[in-house]
């Protein structure tokens, strides 16, 4: 039986791992056991590098192992840019196998699966795309998961153009999806979560060209949250969901938010992890969350509800990514008293568009 833990704890800055070292020093987290993390770090890549390089050394010193088999062996999926309210932190997942009854039910259950390398005029096309689906598939054998509706989230670190990159397509008479780097990063990002929706039978194979990609919005994933990186040159997958070969003390849980003023989306995703309350969520309840993921698409559109934002239009729109993911976290921050919450912003397929996708691990009773 699967034996998941989840740890979430907080960050001074991005090289600030000492939480999870004092876990580890304490005996409370058994370093060969840790299989992913996931942060929300500030700053731009080179501070996600900076905090990914971090944690290498750090486990690499109480493990033995080397930095690069560290990097290899444990995805680390760091999300950037912080804004408004947002707290920096990160969650840990370690994962045994016990001999152990079942619960009597099902519970956290988690697959983690990376993509071979995919060459740089693959990226946001549907080769990206099918290689994702396969990788999605072979994550939930590995979770011990046969129902699609028992995965939760989808999170998906996928690569990015660099001019090395495009440079290299073309000495090859290879021609990338775009040149400029946004757009193939949504690209990317788009492709990922295609990826994820294909796999988990929410769109069919038919309808995935390339030509549909960050094109055909009735296209998406409603568990998929997708990041591209420039440190990436695979694509990199945390599936997260509920099985009954599982014995963890949490259970994963998920739900929609059909806009960023949609509360009733939010509640759903705390009753689907096991949350049990009316109106407010009362601080017993709230005391068992141990983590809360959000897929943040406020930047999709320019309005809400009939009314005109500015977010993609005002002198600051180059940094609307943050104004999503810094609204959403503090209106789901309200609802749960805590605002670390690790909110990654991209609509890409992620979703209908102006969706927030929310992901909650809580013990379950």
């Amino acid at each position: 039986m699967m034996d998941v833990q989840v740890f979430r704890l907080p960050m001074s800055g991005p090289d600030d791992v000492s939480a999870l070292a004092n876990l580890i020093d304490q005996g409370t987290v058994n370093p060969q056991e840790i299989c992913a993390i996931i942060a929300q770090t500030e700053g731009d890549g080179y501070a996600r590098g900076y905090s990914a390089l971090s944690f290498e050394l750090m486990i690499s010193e109480r493990t033995g192992l080397s930095r690069t088999e560290i990097a290899k062996r444990i995805p680390m999926l760091m999300i950037g840019l912080t804004g408004g309210l947002m707290s920096p932190h990160y969650t840990v997942f370690s994962r045994k196998q016990v001999d152990a009854p079942s619960k009597g039910e099902k519970r956290l259950a988690l697959g983690i699966k990376t993509t071979r390398v995919l060459l740089p005029e693959e990226y946001g096309t549907k080769t990206h795309v099918l290689l994702v689906a396969e990788a999605v598939k072979a994550a939930m054998v590995e979770a011990g998961i046969d129902d699609v509706n028992d995965v939760k989230c989808v999170e998906v670190k996928c690569p990015n153009l660099t001019a090395a990159r495009i440079q290299d397509a073309k000495s090859r008479g290879k021609a990338v999806v775009s040149t400029n780097f946004a757009d193939a990063g949504a690209k990317s990002k788009g492709a990922s979560a295609l990826g994820v929706a294909l796999a988990l039978g929410e769109i069919s194979e038919d309808a995935v060209t390339d030509q549909a990609i960050c094109s055909n919005w009735n296209l998406f994933s409603k568990v998929a949250s997708t990041s591209a990186g420039n440190e990436q040159v695979a694509c990199k997958v945390i599936l997260i969901g509920n099985s009954k070969t599982a014995v963890s003390a949490f259970k994963a849980g998920c739900g929609v938010m059909s806009d960023t003023l949609d509360l009733s989306g939010a509640f759903s995703a705390f009753k689907d992890a096991g949350l049990v309350f009316n109106g407010e969520i009362p601080q017993d309840q709230r005391d068992k969350i141990a983590t809360v993921f959000i897929n943040a698409g406020a930047d999709a559109l320019g309005s809400i509800r009939g009314r005109r934002t500015t977010m993609k239009s005002d002198y600051l729109a180059g940094y609307q990514g943050i104004f999503a993911k810094a609204v959403i976290n503090a209106i789901v921050g309200a609802l749960i008293g805590d605002t670390m919450i690790l909110a990654s912003a991209g609509y890409e397929h992620q979703g209908p568009l102006g969706a927030n996708l929310v992901a909650v691990i809580a013990k379950a009773d």
